[in-house]
């Protein structure tokens, strides 16, 4: 974006400085016209030529256009470049946002908009929040370890014992 506020810039000094150089040219141009024509009396046909006057005038006056239509232009593209330059701000901040958001989530955050009200206290550190916050984090999921609660495969049971407890349990005896 520095590049483009320098080219802004740039743009805006040599417009100003193509309007100085016309205002000169106009100035030196009227002078010089005015020492050439020491009576501004066009019709009395003594030495002043008038049709050269009309095309000085003429000339000035599509130059003043021409640099005013380039003062247009000048505008309307520093218009343009500020809103681009508002558009991208605002697309680099929404990045930002998703970008902790999705680091948060990744943590373990609880309530990802609170923790978010709360990471600038940590200076923008998860790490620091989740050391300070804890309560804000769920606990990492334990690793399972021991018995399962059935028995291992190569284990050695009594079928017997199984069979009679389900018979028990459907209402059969063993006399049936």
């Amino acid at each position: 974006m520095d590049g483009e506020n320098n080219g802004g810039t740039q743009a805006r000094q040599e417009t100003q400085q193509q309007e100085q150089q016309a205002a000169h040219q106009q100035t030196t141009g009227q002078q010089e016209a005015q020492g050439r024509h020491a009576k501004p009396d066009a019709g009395t046909g003594n030495g002043v030529d008038a049709k050269a006057y009309e095309a000085q005038l003429a000339e000035r006056d599509s130059r003043i256009a021409e640099l005013e239509a380039q003062i247009a232009e000048a505008a309307k593209s520093a218009e343009t470049a500020d809103g681009l330059r508002a558009e991208i701000a605002a697309l680099k901040k929404q990045g930002e946002d998703e970008r902790v958001e999705f680091n948060l989530m990744l943590a373990g955050c609880r309530n990802v908009k609170a923790a978010r009200a709360v990471l600038e206290d940590h200076g923008g550190d998860i790490e620091a929040l989740k050391a300070a916050e804890p309560w804000m984090f769920q606990d990492a999921p334990a690793k399972q370890t021991g018995a399962t609660g059935l028995p291992s495969a190569g284990a050695a049971g009594d079928a017997g014992k199984d069979v009679r407890h389900w018979r028990e349990l459907a209402g059969l005896t063993d006399k049936e």
